[in-house]
């Protein structure tokens, strides 16, 4: 009997170690769905991306576009791989370091994105920042994100979906000072806005929607801007109708600051429901489901 005990013990350290040991980037995960439209638009970037990477594969800038495109069609080790390449032949450029940091996030490697973003922000380090250009241009072609910006933020996400909420709100307040226009101010408004309340810093957080102005105009970032307008409002029902379907993008992050909304009113099970309806959708790539994932695994 001791040795059947000792025996089931040992199976139980091991399989928890092998568990532990699971490589995050192995995590299986289901396709994007998009319409045909969308589908041929991403499949012939891609080709294109592709054609230019095998002439010249040393290109950084065809490195990236690679990454980026193969990226878009859900294939986020392939990426990786791409940008550890990347990063093999241009170890001082942040932007390969940013990308496979993003689809560490997307993957759910939150440490292996915290430690690439760290060392994309010493980097930076009193550099001139540049724009980034749009994987799809909005309909004004005019890009709303630069590389610091985009560095700074998705540190502030890693940090916040891993629980550490000061580190979060250290880089959001960091991207805010390099947010040079209106769709990069209220998203990173919004994330900076969420860490405040959860830390407690309820006046700090209140003065920061205060001076918003609800006017602001937006190219790409107008759930965004829903979101912090529900927030100084105080009326959920901004939300309640958009978020009724799960099945695209902005239903994912609606979904999940109508959720948080709940939340930090206290009204537990309400937020669980909108969490869960999130995650049922089939936006499994968003920031939105995986914070909702986040804040459910901690509800448990």
């Amino acid at each position: 009997m001791r040795k059947l005990i000792l025996s089931s013990f040992l199976f139980l350290v091991i399989c928890g170690n092998a568990i532990a040991q699971q490589n995050c980037e192995d995590k299986q995960h289901p396709p994007p769905v998009f319409t045909d439209s969308l589908q041929k638009v991403f499949d012939e970037n891609l080709a294109s991306s592709y054609s230019k990477y095998q002439n010249d594969s040393t290109n950084a800038e065809h490195i990236v576009w690679y990454g980026r495109r193969t990226a878009y069609l859900g294939n986020y080790k392939e990426a990786i791989d791409i940008y550890t390449r990347g990063i093999q032949l241009f170890p001082k450029d942040a932007r390969f370091l940013r990308h496979r940091a993003h689809r560490f996030i997307t993957l759910r490697c939150f440490d292996k994105a915290i430690t690439d973003l760290e060392k994309a922000t010493e980097m930076i380090r009193g550099k001139t920042d540049e724009i980034e250009a749009d994987g799809l241009p909005n309909t004004l072609n005019i890009p709303t994100t630069t590389l610091h910006s985009n560095i700074w933020y998705h540190l502030g996400l890693a940090y916040y979906l891993k629980g550490d909420n000061q580190k979060a709100l250290s880089a959001y307040e960091q991207c805010m000072l390099v947010a040079d226009n209106n769709d990069t101010y209220v998203a990173t408004l919004n994330w900076l806005y969420i860490t405040l309340r959860k830390l407690g810093k309820d006046p700090e957080a209140e003065q920061k929607l205060q001076n918003m102005d609800p006017d602001i105009q937006v190219i790409e970032n107008k759930d965004y801007l829903d979101i912090l307008l529900m927030y100084k409002r105080n009326k959920e029902s901004l939300l309640v109708e958009k978020t009724k379907s799960q099945q695209n993008l902005g239903s994912a992050t609606l979904g999940y600051a109508l959720g948080n909304y709940y939340l930090l009113k206290r009204q537990k099970e309400k937020a669980r429901e909108i969490f869960r309806s999130v995650i049922k959708g089939n936006q499994w790539a968003s920031f939105g489901f995986i914070a909702a994932e986040t804040e459910l695994e901690r509800m448990k």
